[in-house]
Formats: C-alpha cells, sequence, structure tokens
C-alpha cells in the first residue's frame, strides 16, 4: 500500500515499487522484485526520517483540496440509502442536516445514482429532475459530490465504445476487455494508463460538472488488488497493479472536490483520503486515532477518519434506532470533531435521543468553530509537507510517546486525548512544558494524569 517505512531513531527505507518485508528474531527483513532497498539514516527522530524522505520522494504541491473540506462536515448519503439513492430523500437528508442545527458542508451522493457504471447519467426513475435538486441542494448551502468507479457494465453502450477505443484493460494476450471482480459484480475497468482513456475520462466528469452543476466526485475503488497484472494486459506494458491505482489518484488533482480511499505514491498532493470502511464497534473506533496517524506519516496530510459509527453498511443493517449504542456515536463524533476533517453518514438525528444528539451537534460546530485554525494547518502541511494529525513521538522525540496510541497533537498547538471506549476514566501523557484544557486550567507538563471524562466532554488541551 505503502512504499515507505519509517523509524523513531532517524531511519527510514523508500522503494518505487512494492515490496514484501518480515519481521523475524527481532529483525526487518526487506525483499524487492525490482529493486535494491536499503536503510537511510536521516537523523535521530521519527520527524527527521519523514521529512528526509517527504523532501525527496513526495514533496509537497503547495496546493490543497478545497477549504471547505477542513472548515466544515461532510455529510455521506451511502449508510442512510446504500444502493437507494433517489433525489427525495438526498433532499430530505439535507434538509434534516438544517433543521437538526447542523452546519451545511459538503454532501455526497454515493453508489448507484447513474444508470450503470461507466454511465454519467442520473437513473430517470430514482432522479426525475436532478438539475432541480442539484440547485436546491445548492441553495441550502451544500456543495455536491457524486460517487464513481474506473469500472464499466460489460455490453453497455459506453463498454462496447470504449472497447472499440481500446479504453479498456485486455484480458491477458487477448483483445477482449477484462471482466474484473468487485464489490458490485464482474465489470470491464478503464485503462487509464492510455493517455486518450485518461482524458476521456477526465473529459466526461468535467461534462458531468458543466451540465449538472456538480462539484466534485468521491473516487472509490482503485485499489491494486483490481488490477492483478496476471490476469490483465494494459496500454503501458511496463504497469504494476500500483501504477493503476496512482493514475487514477491523478484524475483527482482535475477536481478540488475530491475524496480517494485508496493511494499509492501521491503523498504531498491535494487529494482527500479518507480512512477505508470500518465497522460499527468500540475496536474500530480505537483504530482511528492510529490509522489517521499512520495516514500523516504516508504523506497524505489530507484524511478524514471514515464515517461517524463506521462506514461499513452491513454494521447498519436491520438495526432499530433503539438498538444502537449511542456512547460509541458520541465518541467517535469526538475523535472527528479536532481532526482535519469530519465525515457524517449514518443520520445522528434518527438514532441518538435529544441530549446526545445535542452532544454530537456541539462535536460538529467545534469542528466549525476551529477550522481556521485547522486549515491554517492544512496551509503549512502544502508548504512543509508536515502531517496534520502527529504522532505525539514525532512532536516529542524522545519523551516516551513511541507506543502511544490514543492521543495526538493536531498541528503544534493542540493535544487531543478523546475517550474511545465505554469506560469514562482515560490518562493521559503531558509532553513537558505548560498545558491549558478545554475548561482553562493550566497543568505543568511531563507528568501522566488522569481524568474522569464525562459523555459530553472531548478532553483537549492548548500548549502554553
Amino acid at each position: 500500500m505503502v512504499p515507505f517505512f519509517l523509524s523513531n531513531k532517524g531511519r527510514y527505507v523508500w522503494s518505487e515499487n512494492p515490496f514484501r518485508f518480515e519481521i523475524k528474531n527481532d529483525a526487518l527483513f526487506l525483499q524487492s522484485d525490482y529493486e535494491q532497498i536499503s536503510v537511510r539514516q536521516a537523523g535521530k527522530t521519527l520527524r527527521d526520517a519523514y521529512l528526509s524522505a517527504s523532501k525527496q520522494f513526495f514533496p509537497p504541491s503547495g496546493i490543497l483540496p478545497d477549504s471547505l473540506f477542513f472548515t466544515l462536515p461532510q455529510y455521506n448519503t451511502w449508510i442512510e440509502l446504500m444502493y437507494n439513492q433517489n433525489q427525495q430523500d438526498i433532499t430530505h437528508y439535507a434538509r434534516e442536516v438544517l433543521r437538526n442545527d447542523f452546519p451545511a458542508g459538503i454532501l455526497m451522493i454515493d453508489d448507484n445514482w447513474q444508470k450503470y457504471y461507466g454511465n454519467f447519467e442520473f437513473k430517470p426513475d430514482k432522479f426525475p429532475d436532478p438539475h432541480q435538486m442539484m440547485a436546491q441542494l445548492h441553495e441550502m448551502g451544500f456543495k455536491i459530490m457524486l460517487w464513481i468507479s474506473p469500472f464499466v457494465s460489460p455490453d453497455s453502450p459506453e463498454y462496447r465504445f470504449l472497447s472499440e477505443k481500446g479504453y479498456l484493460l485486455k484480458q491477458k494476450g487477448k483483445r477482449e476487455p477484462a471482466i474484473i471482480s468487485w464489490w458490485n459484480g464482474k465489470s470491464a475497468c478503464y485503462d487509464l494508463s492510455h493517455p486518450e482513456a485518461f482524458d476521456y475520462f477526465v473529459s466526461q466528469l468535467k461534462n458531468m460538472q458543466e451540465k449538472y452543476g456538480v462539484d466534485g466526485f468521491k473516487f472509490d475503488a482503485g485499489d491494486n488488488s483490481y488490477y492483478n497484472t496476471e490476469n490483465i494486459d494494459s496500454y503501458d506494458k511496463n504497469a504494476l497493479s500500483t501504477t493503476h491505482t496512482m493514475l487514477w489518484a491523478k484524475i483527482g488533482l482535475e477536481f478540488p472536490f475530491n475524496e480517494y480511499r485508496a493511494g499509492w505514491k501521491m503523498g504531498g498532493q491535494a487529494l482527500v483520503q479518507r480512512l477505508g470502511d470500518k465497522i460499527y464497534s468500540w475496536d474500530a473506533v480505537r483504530l482511528l486515532i492510529p490509522d489517521m496517524i499512520a495516514a500523516g506519516l504516508a504523506g497524505y496530510a489530507y484524511t478524514c477518519p471514515d464515517m461517524i459509527g463506521g462506514g461499513s453498511y452491513t454494521s447498519f443493517l436491520n438495526k432499530k434506532a433503539n438498538e444502537f449504542d449511542q456512547e460509541l456515536i458520541i465518541r467517535s463524533a469526538q475523535v472527528h470533531a479536532l481532526m482535519p476533517m469530519m465525515q457524517f453518514s449514518v443520520a445522528p438525528w434518527r438514532i441518538l435521543n435529544a441530549e446526545n444528539l445535542s452532544i454530537v451537534r456541539s462535536m460538529a460546530r467545534l469542528h466549525e468553530k476551529m477550522g481556521s485554525y485547522i486549515l491554517q494547518c492544512a496551509r503549512e502541511s502544502s508548504l512543509s509537507g508536515e502531517p496534520i494529525v502527529r504522532n505525539m513521538e514525532y512532536a516529542f522525540p524522545g519523551e516516551g510517546f513511541a507506543a502511544c496510541t490514543n492521543q495526538f497533537m493536531l498541528g503544534e498547538k493542540y493535544l487531543i486525548a478523546p475517550v474511545v471506549s465505554r469506560e469514562h476514566l482515560r490518562e493521559v501523557k503531558l509532553p513537558k512544558g505548560k498545558w491549558k484544557d478545554e475548561k482553562g486550567k493550566i497543568y505543568k507538563g511531563g507528568q501522566t494524569l488522569r481524568f474522569d471524562i464525562p459523555l459530553e466532554r472531548l478532553l483537549y488541551f492548548e500548549k502554553q
């Protein structure tokens, strides 16, 4: 997934191509089919190693995705509508956001809005007037993104056109398009290593923007596992599976409103990443912080920690509103609140009581309130390459934070310590110096403190 290893002793490994690794008897063994891998010494700390690698191999572009990603919440229709994306329910979802006093932000219309894969027209039976829908949503204050993938439904007009042009991946050793199995069945797939196919795909999206006023796109799939080079041929005869993943990501550079959850060697670029779909569980909530830290250390500073409560739709099937663990939704929202981005999908107003809904609303408003600082961090990252969500060891080397996975720094100024379990008690290790909590109390650093954190409280500290 990432050809990059980092050590908090200032060492790193970078490979231009995928490699295998094994940890055995306290030793790290690396093997590559493509190149000689070497360990580089770049300094003494995690930050030294990261910045050296970033500068040489994935320097920041100086360009950001659209600023709204950082300053306002996102809303995705997936969990509420799943494969029944339709004009009436999407408009209702947007109205409910406002009726429940949540900030308008980016609204993502998810999979199954289009007639079929590879087609870029709304289903007429589900969307009787998409122009009106887009105008209404924009008038409410939302920016609109549409889900898309690189797949093309077989035996469709688009399939036949693209096949004739040579714009589809081919079966190994044959002239016919390859049919690839993915989570929605079997489809052909764009060969984006063909420059004309790449440009044609981008033109289709630009046409959608011009015709309907779409602001951007959620670029799903692209996982290198779908591009098995033992089964496919591509225009670029030297392409690896990861080459196709990288080309899919490069399309997003054409659109300031973009979102991915698969990437390859695109660190430092103006691409929004979202963590892979997590299940609805406390274990998944606990993974949000270490996974966000890992994303930042891979060069993907502009990352969203999945959807609040989890993005795996199977976790929400056949579940009534009163069957949800409301504390889990709240604590998940609190993790999101002071991350670079926060994204709702399951409607909190549907599954929470009034008191708990008020807590989640306050987290959305906190994210909005801190939006200017988060955006400032993003702008600095676009120039320096530094992560926005920072490992404690990255920020405070040598103070015993190497294994810390439940607190993080938001930029240089704020230490965030959310509760990520049913327990309301948690320990916080403060770095050296002085720290002020969100209630204004000052603490001396260099010590570990225990706090009793009620459900409505998100614990964080400002460096003094």
